[in-house]
């Protein structure tokens, strides 16, 4: 029974994933084809290179990669400093500031724009790359849930490894990181997903520059200039979502351990 619901979940789920790849190889007299077609008769494979060429799919896909990897990075590392220091050192309104840091979570991105906006301006950083990735690289999120990671791992394994004469640094790295991998993964893919899905800010900062579009403003651009190509627009769309799935399924053993280590004490 709990196997019937999980494919038919599946299924719910994928079906319009499914149809999107489909109607993407259709010719453009079989769009309106009735009932629709579940499997394209003559499919239109060239849709595919020509968005991920003439589409200019290839080059916003790179722009992507290196402004979700540049926010990753800089996000979980930055996560793993003010975690670690708010799970284990003792310093003034030690408390107060976690309050404040977990009080973000509230703040809805769009109440933020402006002043980042400003902030990027001042720095001379509009419509450069840099100014994609710089408002992001600290998150409340990562801080929370690494802290809550490093909360399991015992404080005498802290006290052992100075003793072996790890210092801070050292116990960091080598001890307590390791022991919150999965948490750690999580948090990559997380926010991996989260900066290659970003629109409002990308559609902000490269207005005015279309060398750093990233995928989402990209898939915009392709519909804009192909609208009556529906199966060039799906195909960049395709092409869009194929990094998620990837990392989706590259690391699924992870997020499943991560969900197991949080259900179980």
């Amino acid at each position: 029974m709990s196997y019937g619901l999980l494919t038919a979940g599946a299924v719910f789920v994928l079906f319009p994933l499914y149809m999107a790849v489909v109607t993407s190889l259709l010719t453009p007299g079989e769009y309106g084809h009735q009932p629709p077609l579940l499997w394209p008769p003559h499919p239109q494979w060239h849709v595919y290179v020509d968005a991920f060429t003439s589409g200019g799919m290839g080059h916003y896909m790179l722009n992507s990669l290196i402004q979700s990897s540049a926010i990753t990075f800089g996000t979980v590392l930055t996560s793993l400093f003010a975690a670690y220091a708010f799970a284990y050192l003792d310093f003034p309104m030690k408390r107060v500031l976690f309050v404040v840091v977990i009080a973000t979570l509230m703040v809805p991105f769009e109440v933020t724009v402006a002043a980042n906006f400003q902030t990027i301006s001042i720095l001379h950083s509009y419509g450069t790359t840099l100014g994609l990735i710089f408002p992001f690289l600290a998150g409340s999120l990562g801080i929370f849930l690494l802290r809550q990671a490093f909360l399991q791992v015992p404080k005498e394994m802290r006290d052992a490894a100075f003793v072996d004469g790890y210092g801070e640094l050292g116990f960091l790295f080598r001890v307590a990181t390791p022991l919150v991998r999965p948490m750690l993964a999580t948090l990559t893919v997380i926010t991996f997903l989260g900066a290659w899905n970003q629109y409002l800010w990308p559609l902000l900062l490269t207005a005015n520059n279309a060398n750093i579009r990233t995928v989402q403003i990209g898939i915009r651009a392709l519909y804009q200039s192909n609208i009556q190509s529906v199966g060039e627009y799906l195909a960049g769309t395709i092409i869009g979502v194929a990094p998620l799935i990837i990392i989706l399924f590259v690391f699924q053993k992870q997020l499943i351990a991560n969900l197991h280590a949080g259900a179980v004490k």
